[in-house]
Protein backbone atom coordinates (compact mmCIF):
# COMPACT_ATOMS: atom_id res chain seq x y z
CA UNK A 1 0.00 0.00 0.00
CA UNK A 2 1.73 3.31 -1.30
CA UNK A 3 0.74 6.79 0.76
CA UNK A 4 -0.42 9.44 -2.25
CA UNK A 5 -0.34 12.48 0.02
CA UNK A 6 2.03 15.45 -1.70
CA UNK A 7 5.31 15.37 -0.51
CA UNK A 8 6.63 18.56 1.17
CA UNK A 9 8.90 19.24 -2.35
CA UNK A 10 5.69 18.40 -4.41
CA UNK A 11 3.22 20.97 -1.75
CA UNK A 12 6.01 23.36 -1.93
CA UNK A 13 6.00 23.66 -5.37
CA UNK A 14 2.60 23.29 -6.49
CA UNK A 15 2.10 26.23 -3.67
CA UNK A 16 5.03 28.12 -5.36
CA UNK A 17 3.14 27.74 -8.98
CA UNK A 18 0.20 29.00 -7.55
CA UNK A 19 1.35 32.46 -6.36
CA UNK A 20 3.62 33.03 -9.81
CA UNK A 21 -0.28 32.30 -11.31
CA UNK A 22 -1.26 34.89 -8.77
CA UNK A 23 1.14 37.58 -9.41
CA UNK A 24 0.37 37.13 -13.03
CA UNK A 25 -2.78 37.96 -12.72
CA UNK A 26 -2.25 41.00 -10.45
CA UNK A 27 0.28 42.87 -12.92
CA UNK A 28 -1.73 41.75 -15.89
CA UNK A 29 -4.70 43.37 -14.35
CA UNK A 30 -3.00 46.27 -13.61
CA UNK A 31 -1.58 46.78 -17.01
CA UNK A 32 -5.17 48.34 -17.94
CA UNK A 33 -4.70 51.38 -15.93
CA UNK A 34 -1.27 51.54 -17.32
CA UNK A 35 -2.40 50.94 -20.57
CA UNK A 36 -5.69 53.44 -20.20
CA UNK A 37 -2.37 56.40 -19.70
CA UNK A 38 0.52 55.76 -22.25
CA UNK A 39 -1.93 54.94 -24.67
CA UNK A 40 -3.29 58.54 -24.61
CA UNK A 41 0.21 59.52 -25.67
CA UNK A 42 1.51 56.63 -28.05
CA UNK A 43 0.14 54.76 -30.58
CA UNK A 44 -0.68 51.32 -30.46
CA UNK A 45 2.71 50.02 -32.45
CA UNK A 46 5.23 52.60 -30.52
CA UNK A 47 3.63 51.85 -27.28
CA UNK A 48 4.14 47.82 -27.95
CA UNK A 49 7.65 48.34 -28.72
CA UNK A 50 8.40 50.56 -25.98
CA UNK A 51 7.28 48.17 -23.65
CA UNK A 52 8.54 44.82 -25.28
CA UNK A 53 12.15 46.76 -25.25
CA UNK A 54 12.09 47.61 -21.90
CA UNK A 55 10.59 44.01 -20.52
CA UNK A 56 13.20 42.87 -23.38
CA UNK A 57 16.33 44.92 -21.47
CA UNK A 58 15.08 43.74 -18.08
CA UNK A 59 15.05 39.83 -18.60
CA UNK A 60 18.74 40.30 -20.60
CA UNK A 61 19.89 41.65 -17.75
CA UNK A 62 18.21 39.09 -15.49
CA UNK A 63 19.22 36.56 -17.92
CA UNK A 64 23.08 37.38 -17.58
CA UNK A 65 22.83 37.96 -13.65
CA UNK A 66 21.82 34.03 -14.09
CA UNK A 67 24.11 33.25 -16.38
CA UNK A 68 21.53 31.81 -18.47
CA UNK A 69 22.52 30.47 -21.81
CA UNK A 70 20.53 29.85 -25.01
CA UNK A 71 17.45 27.48 -24.99
CA UNK A 72 18.00 24.52 -26.19
CA UNK A 73 17.08 23.78 -30.24
CA UNK A 74 14.03 22.05 -29.56
CA UNK A 75 12.76 24.91 -27.68
CA UNK A 76 12.95 27.48 -30.42
CA UNK A 77 10.06 26.68 -32.28
CA UNK A 78 7.71 27.27 -29.40
CA UNK A 79 9.47 30.46 -28.59
CA UNK A 80 9.53 32.03 -31.97
CA UNK A 81 5.76 31.28 -32.38
CA UNK A 82 4.53 32.51 -28.78
CA UNK A 83 7.22 35.80 -29.36
CA UNK A 84 5.26 36.51 -32.61
CA UNK A 85 1.58 35.58 -32.16
CA UNK A 86 1.64 36.66 -27.95
CA UNK A 87 4.38 39.27 -27.44
CA UNK A 88 4.39 40.76 -30.91
CA UNK A 89 0.79 40.76 -32.50
CA UNK A 90 -0.95 40.50 -29.56
CA UNK A 91 0.22 43.63 -27.89
CA UNK A 92 -0.11 45.76 -30.98
CA UNK A 93 -3.91 44.58 -32.12
CA UNK A 94 -5.23 44.68 -28.36
CA UNK A 95 -3.81 48.45 -28.07
CA UNK A 96 -5.48 48.96 -31.70
CA UNK A 97 -8.62 47.44 -31.02
CA UNK A 98 -8.83 49.34 -28.04
CA UNK A 99 -9.07 52.38 -29.51
CA UNK A 100 -12.02 51.57 -31.48
CA UNK A 101 -14.00 50.17 -29.45
CA UNK A 102 -15.55 50.97 -25.83
CA UNK A 103 -13.99 49.29 -23.01
CA UNK A 104 -16.80 46.52 -22.50
CA UNK A 105 -16.80 45.48 -26.35
CA UNK A 106 -13.11 44.63 -26.14
CA UNK A 107 -13.82 43.17 -22.53
CA UNK A 108 -16.00 41.02 -24.19
CA UNK A 109 -14.23 39.85 -27.17
CA UNK A 110 -10.59 39.75 -25.47
CA UNK A 111 -11.92 37.03 -22.87
CA UNK A 112 -12.80 34.58 -25.32
CA UNK A 113 -9.03 33.93 -25.47
CA UNK A 114 -9.04 31.49 -22.11
CA UNK A 115 -12.06 29.47 -24.06
CA UNK A 116 -9.70 29.27 -27.25
CA UNK A 117 -6.52 28.21 -24.93
CA UNK A 118 -8.61 25.07 -23.26
CA UNK A 119 -10.09 24.43 -26.89
CA UNK A 120 -6.58 24.03 -28.49
CA UNK A 121 -4.89 23.01 -25.35
CA UNK A 122 -7.19 19.92 -25.47
CA UNK A 123 -6.94 19.32 -29.52
CA UNK A 124 -3.27 20.03 -30.00
CA UNK A 125 -1.45 18.93 -26.12
CA UNK A 126 -3.95 16.77 -24.88
CA UNK A 127 -5.08 19.08 -21.96
CA UNK A 128 -8.21 16.96 -19.73
CA UNK A 129 -11.34 18.69 -19.94
CA UNK A 130 -12.78 18.17 -16.72
CA UNK A 131 -16.20 19.35 -16.04
CA UNK A 132 -15.15 21.24 -13.03
CA UNK A 133 -13.02 22.76 -15.28
CA UNK A 134 -15.80 23.42 -17.93
CA UNK A 135 -18.02 24.83 -15.43
CA UNK A 136 -15.65 27.27 -13.73
CA UNK A 137 -15.05 28.34 -17.19
CA UNK A 138 -18.51 29.23 -17.93
CA UNK A 139 -19.11 31.13 -14.84
CA UNK A 140 -16.41 33.08 -15.28
CA UNK A 141 -16.97 34.01 -19.01
CA UNK A 142 -20.20 34.57 -17.69
CA UNK A 143 -19.05 37.35 -15.59
CA UNK A 144 -16.76 38.89 -17.60
CA UNK A 145 -19.76 39.65 -19.93
CA UNK A 146 -21.62 40.56 -17.36
CA UNK A 147 -18.31 43.24 -16.33
CA UNK A 148 -18.30 43.98 -20.66
CA UNK A 149 -22.11 44.81 -20.64
CA UNK A 150 -21.55 47.12 -17.60
CA UNK A 151 -18.80 48.88 -19.14
CA UNK A 152 -20.52 49.25 -23.09
CA UNK A 153 -21.23 52.67 -24.16
CA UNK A 154 -18.32 54.33 -22.68
CA UNK A 155 -17.61 55.12 -26.19
CA UNK A 156 -18.16 53.69 -29.84
CA UNK A 157 -17.43 50.87 -31.66
CA UNK A 158 -16.21 49.89 -35.04
CA UNK A 159 -16.27 46.34 -36.64
CA UNK A 160 -12.50 46.74 -37.48
CA UNK A 161 -12.00 47.10 -33.84
CA UNK A 162 -13.94 43.99 -33.08
CA UNK A 163 -11.78 42.08 -35.58
CA UNK A 164 -8.74 43.52 -33.76
CA UNK A 165 -9.83 42.63 -30.46
CA UNK A 166 -10.60 39.28 -31.95
CA UNK A 167 -7.44 38.89 -33.55
CA UNK A 168 -5.65 39.76 -30.17
CA UNK A 169 -7.73 36.77 -28.65
CA UNK A 170 -7.07 34.19 -31.15
CA UNK A 171 -2.77 35.27 -31.68
CA UNK A 172 -2.74 34.72 -27.06
CA UNK A 173 -4.43 31.65 -27.46
CA UNK A 174 -1.89 30.42 -30.31
CA UNK A 175 0.94 31.91 -28.33
CA UNK A 176 -0.13 30.06 -24.86
CA UNK A 177 -0.60 26.51 -26.30
CA UNK A 178 2.70 27.00 -28.48
CA UNK A 179 4.47 28.30 -25.30
CA UNK A 180 3.83 24.84 -23.69
CA UNK A 181 6.19 22.39 -25.20
CA UNK A 182 8.99 24.76 -25.03
CA UNK A 183 8.78 25.24 -21.51
CA UNK A 184 9.32 21.24 -21.32
CA UNK A 185 13.12 22.14 -22.24
CA UNK A 186 13.72 25.27 -21.51
CA UNK A 187 13.42 27.32 -18.50
CA UNK A 188 10.81 29.48 -17.82
CA UNK A 189 13.40 32.76 -18.05
CA UNK A 190 14.53 31.98 -21.06
CA UNK A 191 11.13 31.36 -22.86
CA UNK A 192 10.00 34.43 -21.81
CA UNK A 193 12.91 36.55 -22.60
CA UNK A 194 13.71 35.34 -25.91
CA UNK A 195 9.80 35.14 -26.63
CA UNK A 196 10.01 39.06 -25.79
CA UNK A 197 13.03 39.88 -28.09
CA UNK A 198 11.25 38.40 -30.83
CA UNK A 199 7.84 40.01 -30.26
CA UNK A 200 10.83 43.15 -29.87
CA UNK A 201 12.14 42.50 -33.51
CA UNK A 202 8.36 41.76 -34.90
CA UNK A 203 7.83 45.68 -33.90
CA UNK A 204 10.93 47.03 -35.00
CA UNK A 205 9.39 49.15 -37.75
CA UNK A 206 7.38 51.53 -35.50
CA UNK A 207 10.85 52.59 -34.23
CA UNK A 208 10.29 55.66 -35.79
CA UNK A 209 7.18 56.48 -34.22
CA UNK A 210 8.42 55.25 -30.62
CA UNK A 211 10.97 58.15 -31.18
CA UNK A 212 8.96 60.81 -32.63
CA UNK A 213 6.17 60.23 -30.12
CA UNK A 214 8.55 59.88 -26.61
CA UNK A 215 9.76 63.11 -27.41
CA UNK A 216 6.30 65.15 -27.06
CA UNK A 217 4.73 62.78 -24.69
CA UNK A 218 4.77 63.55 -20.42
CA UNK A 219 6.63 61.52 -18.34
CA UNK A 220 4.04 60.16 -16.80
CA UNK A 221 3.00 58.30 -20.26
CA UNK A 222 6.83 57.47 -20.82
CA UNK A 223 6.58 55.82 -16.75
CA UNK A 224 3.90 53.74 -17.46
CA UNK A 225 4.98 52.52 -20.80
CA UNK A 226 8.42 51.92 -18.98
CA UNK A 227 6.42 50.10 -16.18
CA UNK A 228 4.24 48.09 -18.83
CA UNK A 229 7.70 46.55 -19.83
CA UNK A 230 9.03 45.61 -16.44
CA UNK A 231 6.23 44.68 -14.27
CA UNK A 232 3.52 43.33 -16.27
CA UNK A 233 5.56 42.29 -19.50
CA UNK A 234 9.39 40.90 -17.66
CA UNK A 235 8.01 39.81 -14.35
CA UNK A 236 4.45 38.77 -15.18
CA UNK A 237 5.37 36.39 -18.40
CA UNK A 238 7.84 34.84 -16.40
CA UNK A 239 5.87 34.38 -13.66
CA UNK A 240 2.96 32.70 -15.96
CA UNK A 241 5.67 30.51 -17.46
CA UNK A 242 7.02 29.34 -14.39
CA UNK A 243 2.97 28.43 -13.36
CA UNK A 244 2.42 27.00 -17.49
CA UNK A 245 5.20 24.72 -16.88
CA UNK A 246 3.50 22.90 -13.82
CA UNK A 247 0.12 22.52 -14.82
CA UNK A 248 -2.22 23.11 -18.18
CA UNK A 249 -2.69 25.59 -20.41
CA UNK A 250 -6.66 24.88 -19.90
CA UNK A 251 -6.51 25.70 -16.17
CA UNK A 252 -3.71 28.75 -17.00
CA UNK A 253 -6.30 30.09 -19.26
CA UNK A 254 -9.07 30.03 -16.41
CA UNK A 255 -6.86 31.59 -13.85
CA UNK A 256 -7.01 34.58 -15.80
CA UNK A 257 -10.50 35.24 -15.75
CA UNK A 258 -10.07 36.59 -12.31
CA UNK A 259 -8.50 39.60 -13.94
CA UNK A 260 -11.62 41.45 -14.80
CA UNK A 261 -12.49 41.23 -11.31
CA UNK A 262 -9.08 42.76 -10.33
CA UNK A 263 -9.63 45.54 -12.92
CA UNK A 264 -12.75 47.23 -11.82
CA UNK A 265 -11.19 47.25 -7.76
CA UNK A 266 -7.59 49.03 -9.55
CA UNK A 267 -10.27 51.03 -12.05
CA UNK A 268 -11.79 52.22 -8.43
CA UNK A 269 -8.74 52.69 -6.38
CA UNK A 270 -6.21 54.45 -9.27
CA UNK A 271 -8.83 56.06 -11.87
CA UNK A 272 -11.63 57.01 -9.42
CA UNK A 273 -14.04 54.98 -11.59
CA UNK A 274 -16.40 53.93 -9.32
CA UNK A 275 -17.93 49.96 -10.36
CA UNK A 276 -21.94 49.94 -10.57
CA UNK A 277 -24.10 46.93 -9.10
CA UNK A 278 -23.67 44.82 -12.24
CA UNK A 279 -19.92 45.38 -12.48
CA UNK A 280 -19.19 44.32 -9.14
CA UNK A 281 -21.77 40.85 -9.82
CA UNK A 282 -19.71 40.41 -12.99
CA UNK A 283 -16.58 40.77 -10.64
CA UNK A 284 -17.75 38.22 -8.18
CA UNK A 285 -18.62 36.05 -11.31
CA UNK A 286 -15.08 35.66 -12.06
CA UNK A 287 -13.49 35.24 -9.15
CA UNK A 288 -16.03 31.92 -8.51
CA UNK A 289 -15.53 30.71 -11.49
CA UNK A 290 -11.68 30.76 -11.12
CA UNK A 291 -12.35 28.83 -7.66
CA UNK A 292 -14.58 26.22 -9.31
CA UNK A 293 -12.40 25.60 -12.41
CA UNK A 294 -8.64 25.25 -10.18
CA UNK A 295 -10.78 22.78 -7.41
CA UNK A 296 -10.36 19.39 -7.27
CA UNK A 297 -13.72 17.14 -6.71
CA UNK A 298 -14.10 15.18 -4.10
CA UNK A 299 -12.53 12.09 -5.39
CA UNK A 300 -9.04 13.39 -6.15
CA UNK A 301 -9.05 15.25 -2.60
CA UNK A 302 -9.25 11.96 -0.74
CA UNK A 303 -6.79 10.74 -3.25
CA UNK A 304 -4.34 13.58 -2.24
CA UNK A 305 -5.05 13.64 1.58
CA UNK A 306 -2.78 12.67 4.03
CA UNK A 307 -2.73 8.72 4.59
CA UNK A 308 -4.85 8.10 1.38
CA UNK A 309 -4.46 4.35 -0.29
CA UNK A 310 -5.34 4.52 -3.68
CA UNK A 311 -7.54 2.29 -4.79
CA UNK A 312 -6.48 -1.46 -6.65
CA UNK A 313 -6.85 -1.60 -10.44
CA UNK A 314 -9.27 -4.61 -11.57
CA UNK A 315 -6.38 -6.51 -12.08
CA UNK A 316 -4.62 -5.76 -8.95
CA UNK A 317 -7.39 -6.68 -7.05
CA UNK A 318 -8.05 -10.09 -8.76
CA UNK A 319 -3.95 -10.61 -8.26
CA UNK A 320 -4.56 -10.40 -4.16
CA UNK A 321 -7.92 -12.72 -4.78
CA UNK A 322 -5.79 -15.60 -5.93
Amino acid sequence: MSNTSPSPPARRAELLAAGAAAVTVVLWASAFVSIRSAGDAYSPGALALGRLLAGALTLGVICLLRREGLPPRSAWRGIAISGLLWFGFYMVALNWGEQQVDAGTAALVVNTGPILIALLGARLLGDPMPPRLLAGMAVSFAGAVTVGLSMSGEGGSSVLGVVLCLLAAIAYAGGVVAQKPALGTASPLQVTTFGCLVGAVLCLPFAGQLVQEAASAPASATLNMVYLGVFPTALAFTTWAYALSRTTASKMGATTYAAPALVVLMSWLFLGEVPGVLTLVGGVLCLAGVAVSRSRSRAAARAAAPGAVPEPRPEEAEDSAR
